[in-house]
């Protein structure tokens, strides 16, 4: 059974840092694609980041690159989002998504297979 537990999200001060985990279970640790999509108040879900399997390869929605940073150690099977200079415009529920077509980089929601259940991130002005 596949599993994504989110953690790090809480409350912080404009201009402030998070970082954000991911802890997989039930998937071979590279043999996926890793994401991380927001959902915002009253918005629709959108991407964020996505990291390869190696973690050699990543992308970044154009409204964070610069200021968050995805990562993986597959020796923990564990997804981080390092997230710096925060807005209150990134105040959103952060979901860990896992696609296991390793072949492209994934930044659609359906194109993932699994998905946590989220970790609520609040920026303060």
């Amino acid at each position: 059974q596949v599993q994504l537990a989110e953690s790090g999200g809480g409350l912080v001060q404009a201009g402030g840092s998070l970082r954000l985990s991911c802890a997989a279970s039930g998937l071979t640790a590279s043999r996926y694609i890793a994401a991380w999509f927001r959902q915002a108040p009253g918005k629709e879900r959108e991407f964020v980041a996505t990291i390869s399997g190696s973690g050699s390869g990543t992308y970044y929605a154009d409204s964070v690159k610069g200021r968050f940073t995805i990562s993986r150690d597959n020796s923990k099977n564990t997804v981080y989002l390092k997230m710096n200079s925060l807005k209150p415009e990134d105040t959103a529920v952060y979901y860990c998504a896992a696609d296991k077509n390793i072949l492209a980089l994934s930044t659609t929601e359906r194109a993932m297979d699994y998905w946590g259940v989220g970790t609520r991130v609040t920026v303060s002005s």
